[in-house]
Formats: C-alpha cells, structure tokens, sequence
C-alpha cells in the first residue's frame, strides 16, 4: 500500500509517499480500503512538529478516513466486505489502507460521497461536543463562531442552524457570500481589528452565549470579555500557533506569554464558563461517542447537516494540499484521494 509520511519536521514539502506492507486486521478491527482521508489543521500542526499528541517524526498521520471494508478480524460481525463506511483513524490515515477497532467505523450512508464522509466526522462531533454536550446550545442563542468558514465552523453553523441559535461568524470577506447562503446571520471580517466591537453591536451590547474559538492565545481573553452572564467561552484548537507553513518560536513564544488563565474565582463572579474539547482524546469512550455519531446521522439524513468539501488533492498532492490550509485559502474540508 501507499501512505504520505511526514519524513521530517517542516514545510509541506517533507511530505512524501512512501509503499509500505499491507496490515491485516486484528480481532475485533475492520481493514477499510481508503477512498479519501480527511485533513486537518492537527495533520499541518503534526507536520512542523508543533502537535505533541502526534507519532514521533517519521510518522504517517489523519484522524479520518472514508472508504470500503476489504476484510475483517477474528469476531466480527457488525461490517463484511464490500460495505461502505467513515471512521476515525488516530492518526495513519493518509493510507490506502487502515486498519481499525470495529467500535470506530460507522456504516456510510448511500447518499454520502467517500469526500463527503472524510469530512464529516472530525468536524461534526467536535462541533457536537462542544455545542450540545458543553456548551448547552439552545434556541435563540447567540454564538460566535471564528473560523466560520473552515470545516468545522461550517459543522458549527449547520447545527446552530438545527437548534435556531443566532449566528455571528468570522471569516474573510471572500467567503461571506458562501457563508451567507449555508445559512450565517452576520459575517465579520476576520481580519478585522475591531472584530470585537462589531460584535457588540451586533448583540447591542448584551454579548453572546457562547463563542467557538479555534486560535487560542490573546483571542481567548477578546472573546471571553465578549459574553453574557451564564456565557460559555468553548475552545478547540490553537491555529495561532502555526500563522505560517513553518514552524515559529516567535509565534510559540507570542502564543505562550498571551496564554489567558481563567480562576475558579473569577468564573464564579463572572458567571461565565470555559470548556474544550478534543476530539482525538476521547478513545475509551467509544460508545459515548457512537451515541453522538448517531445523532449526527440522524440530521444528516434529515438533512440538516450538509459536509462541504472544498478540495481534493491526490496523495502525490499532499504538500499542495497542506500548502492550501495555511494559507487559508479552503472553505470547508480539504481531503487526500488515494
């Protein structure tokens, strides 16, 4: 088989296709013969070296993948070959093929594309932990959602949708139209320094329930000071980071010494929250998350969610498709094609 190895830490261009033996399914696992891998900001973070959860360089990453069951283990009853299904990887997904426990795959529906289904499940059930299981989403609530036009902002805002949650999203202004049309109430300038203020006016002055933010750094303390009383500052990611292709010890060191820190004293006065979630953390808890995967097909059939796939990119295409990602350039997923 063929994987894109990470072969050292650095720009796009350490990524390379490597053959590799055929794995064989263990007890209780699955071989999925991969037809599209999703890719995520954690992969382009794994790259520069800057993702601890990662395998140590060399290593083959991709939290998701989407394709068709080719063999199965010793045990297993649930999938036979020739079904279609989606499942997370932790990381060996940009493979043609991978191995995985049956408790992760999930049978794909016929109406999802491969594309579609490696851009579903990162995105959505983050997107799900932190709205509904943390952050409580109800109707009427105002959420604010940074990177509104990236895969999981568009998995925010179609469940935001699903419960009649206002929205305000930031993105740039090439995308406002896009986001616009898939349903988003207000559209900010990403860009923009006073991002904050035209929140305010937009709730007038009440604030917001809960804000998705994804940078981290200085934009934790912005967008706590954004919400109301019993107001809910949800956190997933750290894209400040990496604000570059490269990896930054200014930008490590600007993240670090901006770092906010939230006392128990002060939420309590604030009668505010501050939660995270992620995602690739929660395995042991594979049921739980089965039950929220469940869900999540439930509205896909019903069609509330609608995964939107921007690019494909061959595997020979890797670094292209990396390259695309940090320059912020994809709206919605971005996906490799064995």
């Amino acid at each position: 088989m063929r994987q894109v190895w990470i072969t050292r830490a650095g720009p796009p261009e350490v990524l390379q296709v490597r053959e590799a033996p055929d794995p064989s399914p263990g007890p209780s696992e699955v071989r999925i013969r991969v037809q599209a891998s999703g890719v995520n900001f954690a992969d382009l973070m794994a790259r520069m070296g800057l993702y601890p959860d990662a395998p140590k360089i060399p290593c083959v990453v991709g939290y998701e993948v989407a394709g068709v069951v080719d063999a199965v283990g010793q045990g297993v009853t649930e999938f036979r070959p020739g079904d279609a299904v989606i499942s997370m990887t932790h990381f060996g997904g940009y493979s043609d093929l991978v191995c995985v426990p049956v408790v992760q795959a999930v049978h794909r529906p016929s109406r999802m594309s491969a594309q579609e289904g490696a851009a579903f499940l990162v995105s959505y059930l983050t997107a799900y932990a932190l709205l509904v299981v943390m952050g409580s989403l109800r109707k009427g609530d105002r959420v604010l959602i940074q990177s509104a036009a990236g895969g999981l902002g568009l998995a925010a805002l179609d469940i935001c949708r699903a419960h009649g949650a206002e929205t305000i999203g930031l993105a740039s202004p090439s995308k406002h139209g896009f986001l616009k049309e898939r349903g988003l109430d207000h559209a900010i300038d990403s860009r923009a320094s006073d991002w904050t203020e035209k929140t305010r006016e937009i709730t007038r002055g009440e604030g917001v329930e809960i804000v998705l933010n994804s940078q981290g750094g200085r934009s934790l303390r912005q967008s706590y000071e954004l919400l109301a009383p019993t107001g809910r500052l949800l956190t997933f990611g750290a894209s400040s980071l990496a604000p570059g292709s490269r990896r930054s010890i200014g930008a490590l060191l600007a993240f670090i010494t901006s770092l906010s820190r939230f006392s128990p004293l002060r939420l309590m006065n604030d009668s505010k929250g501050v939660l995270g979630v992620h995602i690739g953390h929660f395995r042991g808890q594979e049921r739980k998350v089965h039950a929220w995967t469940e869900q999540l097909m439930g509205w896909y059939q019903e069609g509330k969610l609608h995964p939107h796939v921007d690019r494909s990119f061959a595997f020979s295409e890797a670094p292209a498709a990396h390259r695309y990602l940090h320059d912020r350039k994809a709206t919605g997923k971005v996906v490799l094609v064995p």
